[in-house]
C-alpha cells in the first residue's frame, strides 16, 4: 500500500542536542580507526588534533575542538526517525531501507554547541513498487545560525 502524498509538508521537531567534548572525541577516534573506551590513550596516528585536543583546537582557525563532520548524524537524523515511525504514515519498518543521506555544512560544530533540529517531509513518491520518503532537516546552533542541512531518503517495499 502506498504512502499518502498528503503527508508532504508534515513537520517534526524541534529537537535539541548539546554537543559534548567526550562524545565528539570518541566519535573522531572511532572514525579514525581508534578504539574509544578501550583504555587506549593514544589517538589514531592520522587524526587531526583539532578533532580531539583542546589546545590544538584553541590554536586553530575555529578556536576550539570541532566535531568530525559526520557526527552531525547523531542529532540531525532525529526528524527523519520520527517521520518514518509516525503512525500517521503507516510505514512498516520491516520493509524500510535507509536509501541515502546527504549533509550540507554551513559551519563547524563545536563542543558545547546546542543544536536545534527540525525537519519536514518534502517528497513522497512511488516507483517500481516502492515508496520513497524524503525528509529535509535543518540544524541551527544556539546563536540561531544554520550549521547543517540534511536530506534523508527512506525506501519502503510494498
Amino acid at each position: 500500500m502506498s504512502i499518502d502524498p498528503r503527508h508532504v509538508g508534515r513537520r517534526y521537531g524541534p529537537f535539541t542536542y548539546e554537543l559534548g567534548l567526550e562524545k565528539m572525541r570518541e566519535f573522531a577516534f572511532a572514525i579514525g580507526g581508534g578504539a574509544p573506551g578501550m583504555g587506549v590513550s593514544q589517538p589514531p596516528a592520522d587524526l587531526d588534533p583539532v578533532l580531539y585536543d583542546v589546545e590544538a583546537g584553541k590554536r586553530s582557525r575555529h578556536g576550539s575542538v570541532i566535531a568530525f563532520p559526520t557526527f552531525a548524524v547523531t542529532f540531525a537524523i532525529r526528524p527523519f526517525s520520527e517521520a518514518v515511525t509516525d503512525p500517521a504514515l503507516g510505514i512498516d519498518l520491516l520493509m524500510l531501507v535507509h536509501g541515502e543521506q546527504e549533509l550540507e555544512f554551513f559551519d563547524v560544530m563545536r563542543s558545547g554547541d546546542v543544536m536545534t533540529t527540525g525537519g519536514e517531509i518534502t517528497r513522497i513518491d512511488e516507483k517500481a513498487g516502492k515508496d520513497f520518503v524524503t525528509v529535509v532537516t535543518e540544524s541551527t546552533n544556539q546563536a540561531g545560525k544554520l550549521v547543517v542541512r540534511g536530506t534523508w531518503t527512506a525506501v519502503i517495499r510494498h
